[in-house]
């Protein structure tokens, strides 16, 4: 089952990154910073339509979210692909 959440306070794409991989460390239970990380554009048409962020946690897990720009929101999945929860973004992301 999802969780659905509102956060309001995402202003550009290094706040989004900041809160994703934070989110991602929290629920996962793994230190910020002590893991690798990686992000990734999605693109559609030749327009950015997304983010994928991804956190290699140990023993060769990964845990990763998917940042919509047409909705603005944040789905976040679990180390087996299944949908952990999603946050949907009051404001917009600002594309630097």
């Amino acid at each position: 089952m999802t969780e659905t959440a509102t956060r309001t306070s995402i202003a550009n794409l290094t706040d989004l990154k900041e809160f994703v991989f934070a989110s991602l460390c929290s629920e996962n239970d793994l230190i910020c910073g002590e893991f690798p990380t990686m992000s990734a554009p999605i693109y559609r048409a030749g327009a950015l339509c997304g983010i994928m962020f991804c956190v290699s946690g140990p023993r060769a897990t990964e845990f990763t979210a998917v940042w919509e720009n047409d909705k603005n929101r944040v789905f976040f999945y679990g180390p087996t692909g299944e949908r952990t929860r999603t946050v949907n973004l009051s404001g917009r992301v600002a594309l630097e």
